[in-house]
Formats: C-alpha cells, sequence, structure tokens
C-alpha cells in the first residue's frame, strides 16, 4: 500500500477538535470527524476507499491531504518470557522500537492480564544517559503524534490483543517532546480514539524538571514516573547529564508541585549498577528522598547493553538495597527485567538495525545537542 511509507500527515495524529476544523475548512459539515474517527481507531482500516460512508469526492480529498499509516513493520524479537520486541520503519528510513510487556503484578498493580506497551517518543535521543543504548547513535528527530499513537495501532494489531495500559519508557525523553506526547495521550485516552484509561498510562522522564511543572496542569490523570538512578547529586551525575541542567533540588522542587496539585504517588526508576550507585548509603538518602512525596521505587538491575562497561549486582546486593527502601517505609519492587534475553534495553534492536543499513557509522555517537530549558 502507497500509503504506508507517505510522509503526509498521519490522521492518527489529530484530536477529534482539529479534525473538525479541518472539515469545516473543506467546506464539510463537522460530523464527518465523528464518522472518520470511528474508521480510524474503532474499525481500524488501512485505506481512505474503506469509509464507505463518505463519498468518494471527500475520500479523494482525505486521501490526497493525510495518511493512514506512516511506518512499517520491520521484525519482532521475542523471549522465553513471551515479552516481544517490535521494529518498526518510519518514512524517513529510521527506525523506532516498541516493546510488548506481558502481566507483571509486581509492576503494575496486582492485575494478572494487564498487557503493556512500551511507547517510544523520539528517533535516538539527545540526554545521554551513560547506561542506556537509546543515545548511542545520538539524536535524530522527535516523534510526531500520529507516530506515537500508530505504534500502539499497529502492536495491537500484530499482536492480536488489546493493549490496555501503556508507559512511554521507550527510546526517547518524552518531556522534550511534551507537545506531541501530550497530544498523543490526548487521543490514546479518548471515547472516540483508542480509549485507553489515563491512569493506565505512565510518562517517565529523565528530570526535565520545567516540564514535570507543566504537566502537573495537564488536564488528564496520567501517571508519572522518574528516572532517578541517583540519590546525590554526584553520583546521578556520573551517569545522567541532564542531572547538570536540572539538579536534584530543582527536580525535587518540581516533584513537590506535582505532588500538591495532583494528590497521584510518584514511581522513582532506579537501575542498579554495580559499584555506581547500588551501595547502601545511596539506598538511604534515596528513601529520605521517596518518602515525603510517597514515592514507589521500583529498582531495575542494570540490562546488559553491548558497547558499554556496566554490570547487574549481584542478587544478594540488590535484595540488600532494596531492604533499606523497606525497612525505612518505602514501597520498592525489585523488577529482575523481562526481555533481557532479546536485548529489550530501549534502544539496541534499533541501533543494530541502522548500524546494518549504513544509516550510522557505529555505535559511536553520531549526534548531541545541548539540553535546553525543558523541550517544547
Amino acid at each position: 500500500m502507497s500509503e504506508l511509507l507517505s510522509s503526509k500527515p498521519s490522521l492518527l495524529g489529530l484530536t477529534l477538535e482539529q479534525l473538525t476544523a479541518v472539515f469545516q475548512e473543506m467546506g464539510e459539515p463537522g460530523f464527518r470527524a465523528k464518522q472518520v474517527m470511528e474508521w480510524v481507531f474503532k474499525r481500524r482500516v488501512l485505506g481512505f476507499d474503506q469509509m464507505t460512508n463518505l463519498g468518494a469526492a471527500l475520500r479523494a480529498k482525505l486521501a490526497e491531504r493525510f495518511t493512514l499509516r506512516t511506518m512499517t513493520y520491520s521484525t519482532v524479537t521475542g523471549s522465553e518470557d513471551t515479552t516481544r520486541k517490535y521494529l518498526f520503519k518510519l518514512h524517513d528510513g529510521r527506525y523506532v522500537e516498541t516493546v510488548l510487556i506481558p502481566a507483571n503484578p509486581a509492576l503494575y498493580g496486582g492485575a494478572s492480564d494487564r498487557l503493556t506497551l512500551c511507547v517510544s517518543s523520539q528517533v535516538g535521543c539527545a540526554y545521554d544517559c551513560k547506561f542506556c543504548a537509546s543515545g548511542l547513535a545520538g539524536f535524530t528527530r522527535n516523534l510526531t503524534a500520529g507516530e506515537i499513537v500508530e505504534q500502539i495501532v499497529q502492536v495491537e494489531a500484530l499482536a492480536r490483543d488489546r493493549i490496555d495500559n501503556l508507559v512511554f519508557m521507550g527510546m526517547g525523553e518524552p518531556m522534550a517532546n511534551y507537545t506531541n506526547v501530550t497530544t498523543a495521550i490526548e487521543i490514546l485516552n479518548a471515547p472516540w480514539g483508542v480509549g485507553i484509561g489515563a491512569r493506565h498510562m505512565t510518562l517517565s522522564t529523565s528530570g526535565v524538571a520545567p516540564n514535570i511543572r507543566k504537566l502537573a496542569d495537564f488536564p488528564l490523570q496520567v501517571r508519572l514516573a522518574i528516572s532517578l538512578h541517583g540519590a546525590t547529586d554526584e553520583v546521578r551525575e556520573k551517569i545522567m547529564p541532564v542531572n547538570r541542567k536540572y539538579p536534584l533540588a530543582e527536580l525535587f522542587d518540581a516533584l513537590a508541585e506535582w505532588h500538591r496539585k495532583r494528590k497521584q504517588h510518584l514511581t522513582f526508576e532506579y537501575i542498579l549498577i554495580e559499584s555506581v550507585n547500588d551501595g547502601l548509603d545511596q539506598a538511604r538518602v534515596l528513601a529520605k528522598r521517596a518518602k515525603p512525596l510517597q514515592a514507589k521505587v521500583n529498582l531495575i538491575p542494570y540490562n546488559t547493553v553491548e558497547g558499554l562497561p556496566w554490570k547487574r549486582p549481584s542478587e544478594a546486593q540488590q535484595d540488600a538495597f532494596q531492604a533499606v527502601l523497606l525497612n525505612a517505609g518505602v514501597t520498592a519492587t525489585l523488577r529482575r527485567e523481562k526481555g533481557h534475553d532479546i536485548a529489550a534495553a530501549c534502544g539496541q534492536l534499533r541501533l543494530k538495525q541502522e548500524t546494518e543499513e549504513g544509516i550510522i557509522d557505529s555505535m559511536i555517537p553520531a549526534k548531541r545537542i545541548t539540553i535546553g530549558g525543558g523541550g517544547d
């Protein structure tokens, strides 16, 4: 289908209000927007010619102006525990990853049948976290709202199942693509859209403090997770350059505002790296930071990335770190990573594919950008 690799704007990235305005601009009645959304999100059609309650002339106008797909399925890698990583090729030849994760009661509230999708928000990443594969080849661009939404639509079709939980923890920094991410969340949540509950969406950030404050006023009750990975500035700056722009004092001031306005619990994601941030002194400071915010700590032993020197701590050290938090009255889970055997850490599959195709020359960072004042 020629539409599959089109660079035209995607209908999947428009809100109902935006599409209604498009129809009014075209001299068509606004109710046509609801009809189109029904075809796009409920019936999941792949071509405008299938929208049979629209006239042929109108279908032709829509096909000339918009597309229904902007990425093509490339490959899927599975693991023994049924985690699946999907690789999609974008219209510009770059790749993006999306990971489908089966139920994990310890992590996602005890539900036994929840199907979670880990969604990407950028091609690559500029934030250069030292343990992460997403930024190894540098930053390319933001994903559009349509490309974000399409990840869910395509994976549901490929998996033949409904996704009911989303985590924006894939490739990229969601808070650096704030406008497209929040537009996608609106579409994903809306009854005319994908229809996933806002409380079943978690947005993860490395700590872009200004946009955490902005998200505190966002009307939908999405959850917030912080990629913390260090309890003191000294430790965190070694592995997360964002901490130099937004040190922990500024980050936690923004989190206090979030907590005050939203009355929602936070999650701290904390990757345990041997001899870097797994000391029990870090655990004690982390407990003091988490408790006032009623934050849950999700401990994740480091997931090996080819070309990076880090190692995961022993299971005994992992357990000892968790015990410090639990003894301090902090809720803490220890997530021994699903997908470890399929290189499920964000960015690895995309990096391999783009290297093989000559899009990037090696695992040496190809492009870096300066971390700005809070994304868009």
